[in-house]
């Protein structure tokens, strides 16, 4: 076998790779569907839990419900079936993707990550949402902040006080 003949091959390998790329997508929902039922078979159930309908009943039908869909999508990648681009998407491929935005926003979900236990959630949220906003292009100085804040503010209100769920307060725990 030649130089040619091997580099012909490889690029045949390729080619069929990219023509094939929703198999990944099977391998990704095959994976997922064998950890949820690993996960849900052996979990320990409580004698005084079990009913009917269990705990294990839902994450069952889900794990399996996954391998099928896996299976069902892999069959039909490999009979030729291709994903079609939805007529409303207005992505330029042939365009390199905007890295400068992607680790903006990274950054931003790190930074409130790490803050939203010592400022709490009120102030690292409106960091988040005032960050968010301004990675995808939003330059407004004077509107940004007041709108992130009183998402954030609404957010824990809404999570913390109607819902139950407690979130961190931070500093601001006695005001609000």
């Amino acid at each position: 076998m030649t130089a040619t003949d091997l580099r012909e091959d490889r690029e045949t390998r390729r080619s069929w790779l990219r023509e094939h790329s929703e198999l990944g997508v099977c391998v990704l929902l095959l994976a997922l569907g064998a950890l949820v039922l690993t996960d849900a078979l052996t979990m320990d159930v409580d004698i005084a839990q079990r009913g009917p309908v269990g705990p294990r009943t839902v994450p069952v039908v889900v794990g399996a419900g996954l391998l099928v869909v896996a299976v069902l999508l892999a069959v039909d990648v490999l009979r030729g079936g291709r994903g079609e681009a939805e007529g409303g998407e207005d992505v330029d491929l042939s365009e390199p993707a905007d890295w400068r935005t992607v680790l903006l926003l990274a950054g931003v979900f790190l930074a409130t990550a790490v803050l939203i236990e010592p400022l709490g959630f009120p102030i690292a949220g409106a960091l988040l949402f005032w960050g968010a906003a301004h990675a995808l292009g939003s330059r407004n100085v004077h509107r940004d902040p007041l709108i992130a804040a009183a998402l954030s503010l609404a957010t824990f209100v809404v999570f913390n006080n109607l819902l139950g769920v407690p979130l961190p307060g931070g500093p601001l725990m006695g005001v609000l």
